[in-house]
């Protein structure tokens, strides 16, 4: 009997991309729920209970202080009712325990401005790098072809060459001080570059890169590689359907983004279970 590996996804103030999600987990082989914050913050649900943490897309809180910062405040500083821990007490357990987190658009903006990614060093706490505007100033709908760097540790990228998925975004270009970029080169922290599709070499082309990120990257990883953010959505194409040349393409059934699921799914059986 396979292993029972369970993800939670949550939701609240702004996210809406929580059903995609928990649909990529499930067919991957996870159970998932969706969790509302107010779960976790009244004690109901609490992290240790489950394996994979998926922070998905979204505009939390209307992206009223920028991209994801007033989520990234409450998940730091807030307080699970009747207990001393605040959930930024959890989810340093849950790292400590070797366990995956995967933010995407919205929740890699979360995890830059937690201090998650690229947690240079092991600090999870302290913030180095953002999601700012595109550099076209308006917001980016489009499908972007990415190249996944082989000498990254990231374990939901295990075995993958590139990826074709869609990025829907206003605040996606990512910064950081040049140590800072550096030290993610060094280290192969960059997962995933936009790329040119012919050559799959980075670019810094609009609209291939659709947003100006420096160094092209369209996500990171942290130093283990279990912790995951990117800006393009993976849980929008785990289906042949879903690709939008579906019906002018022969197509495999499972679409690309259920790939980096899989991956969790099989790094938590053989891993943690």
């Amino acid at each position: 009997m396979a292993k029972t590996v369970k993800a939670i996804v949550i939701t609240g103030n702004g996210t809406n991309c929580e059903r995609e999600v928990a649909a990529a987990c499930e067919l991957a082989g996870a159970e998932c729920d969706i969790v509302h914050i107010a779960e976790l913050l009244t004690g109901r649900t609490c992290l240790d209970d489950y394996h994979f943490l998926n922070l998905a897309g979204g505009f939390l809180d209307g992206d009223d202080l920028g991209s994801a910062k007033a989520g990234a405040n409450r998940l730091t500083h807030a307080k699970v009712q009747n207990s001393t821990e605040t959930l930024s007490d959890q989810l340093q357990r849950f790292i400590a325990d070797g366990k995956l987190i995967m933010g995407v658009c919205n929740g890699f903006q979360l995890m830059a401005k937690m201090g998650l990614l690229p947690a240079l060093g092991g600090d999870y706490l302290s913030q180095s790098a953002t999601l700012t505007f595109n550099d076209g100033g308006r917001f980016e709908d489009r499908w972007c072809t990415l190249k996944v760097d082989a000498g990254s540790p990231c374990v939901f990228t295990r075995g993958i060459d590139s990826l074709y998925l869609p990025v829907r975004h206003g605040e996606g270009k990512f910064v950081a001080d040049q140590d800072v970029l550096a030290a993610i080169d060094r280290k192969h922290l960059s997962a995933v570059y936009y790329c040119d599709p012919e050559t799959l070499e980075p670019t810094m082309e609009y609209p291939l890169n659709p947003n100006g990120s420096l160094a092209a990257i369209a996500g990171i990883c942290d130093e283990s590689g279990r912790l995951f953010g990117l800006m393009p959505h993976p849980e929008a194409y785990v289906h042949r359907t879903h690709h939008p040349r579906w019906t002018r393409e022969e197509l495999p059934e499972e679409g690309m983004g259920l790939w980096l699921y899989q991956n969790a799914i099989t790094f938590i059986r053989d891993e943690l279970l």
